[in-house]
């Protein structure tokens, strides 16, 4: 047995998009580490898109915001004689089309769908799964870094965001009965295909490079990484819990570098 002991495991990952999306990392990372993985992706497009990637793993189509299809999915694990050691909610969605407006500015519907994509779904799919889970399973959410940055771009999505970490308390504390532990990766800012649609991350992503104490950027696999260990046994006393993977980018603002560049940009 390998130190993480993930061997033989079944792991339901939801969110998988292309190669650049953290799912995909987590899946190849569980694939290496001997877990079985199952995922759960919106359309069938995106199915049949994510089964030319992962080969033999099930690929099951589950729309979040539908909640049928999330109460289908016991049924659908059943059929597969799949019993559920883990769980990883990489899912969320943030309307950009308008482009950045002022945080009070914000439409209802947008912020009401960010919050029903990014935040219940993970309630909803713990709920339907419930009778899924394996004793001593783990449930593990993506996050971001730090909710309480007022990054323009990011927008509601921060708040969004702050309402899944809280979520994961709250869902940590109702599943502890049946042994199952509920935890996020709280990840700094990564180059995803998701991350691309956001107004202005690319600075905001050059930024953060700059402010990581190693002056060197977040890599996904180091997020996947993270993903694993709370997955693991070798988390058993973490629980209701949010790990920052940030490369020590929230408490490097005042770098020397950093000053520097703002107070003297002519240097």
């Amino acid at each position: 047995m390998t130190f993480l002991g993930l061997e033989n495991r079944t792991v339901l990952v939801a969110g998988l998009a292309n190669k650049k999306s953290i799912a995909w990392f987590v899946h190849q990372a569980l694939v290496e580490a001997g877990a079985r993985v199952v995922h759960a992706v919106k359309t069938q497009e995106l199915a049949r898109d994510a089964a030319k990637l992962v080969g033999d793993a099930p690929v099951l189509v589950c729309d979040v915001s539908r909640q049928e299809q999330i109460d289908a999915l016991p049924g659908e694990l059943a059929r597969r004689n799949l019993r559920l050691d883990g769980l990883v909610h990489s899912l969320a969605f943030a309307n950009y089309s308008r482009g950045v407006r002022p945080f009070h500015e914000t439409e209802r519907a947008d912020f009401l769908e960010a919050v029903d994509v990014s935040c219940y779904s993970l309630i909803a799919l713990a709920r339907a799964l419930e009778p899924s889970f394996a004793p001593r399973a783990s449930v593990v959410a993506l996050s971001i870094s730090h909710t309480h940055f007022a990054a323009e771009s990011y927008g509601y999505m921060a708040p969004v965001k702050a309402a899944l970490d809280a979520a994961v308390v709250f869902l940590a504390k109702s599943l502890a009965a049946r042994g199952v532990r509920v935890n996020s990766v709280k990840a700094g800012p990564l180059k995803t295909s998701s991350s691309a649609g956001i107004p202005g991350y690319l600075e905001n992503y050059l930024f953060a490079e700059m402010a990581t104490l190693r002056h060197r950027a977040l890599a996904t696999q180091e997020v996947a990484d993270a993903v694993l260990f709370l997955l693991s046994e070798r988390s058993s006393g973490i629980d209701a819990q949010g790990l920052i993977v940030d490369a020590g980018m929230g408490v490097n603002l005042f770098d020397r570098a950093i000053v520097e560049r703002a107070t003297r940009p002519e240097a």
